[in-house]
């Protein structure tokens, strides 16, 4: 990873924001790794613990996934005993995907291992200015309608 200051000009921000990203999931990926889980399934165990039971659709916007991608993630969860499918009542094409208590267990153990190596990917700013940059980054991905 470069420690090179980005240039400036109109694709100045999309960089920087990518180099963010890919300092953000290596240090995610670290944390998860000796969990046997990765970011895209942890991403799911957030939705499912925020939201509760969620179809399948749902978690693909909530997670940036497609279709196929969320079936495999889903697949992959219910393997490893963290997740199920349950039927929607009165829509039988549609299951719900549910945490269970192992992946809430899991979930927990993710953020526990999370928390040293989060504080380290921002040891750099000043106090506030994590919490800054999470309000700019948010209003940045969901813009007011």
């Amino acid at each position: 990873m470069s420690t090179e200051k980005p240039s400036t000009g109109p694709f100045a921000l999309g960089l920087l924001l990518r180099q963010a990203h890919w300092r953000a999931v290596t240090v995610m990926t670290e944390a998860f790794r000796p969990l046997g889980i990765e970011l895209r399934h942890f991403a799911v165990l957030v939705v499912l613990v925020e939201q509760g039971p969620t179809v399948q659709r749902d978690l693909a916007a909530a997670t940036g996934s497609d279709k196929a991608g969320i079936m495999r993630v889903v697949d992959d969860l219910e393997r490893m005993g963290l997740a199920v499918r349950k039927a929607v009542p009165g829509d039988r094409r549609v299951r719900a995907v549910e945490i269970t208590p192992e992946g809430v267990e899991l979930f927990e153990a993710a953020q526990v291992a999370a928390e040293p190596l989060a504080e380290r990917l921002v040891a750099d700013l000043r106090p506030g200015e994590a919490e800054q940059l999470k309000d700019l980054l948010t209003r940045f991905a969901y813009p007011a309608e």
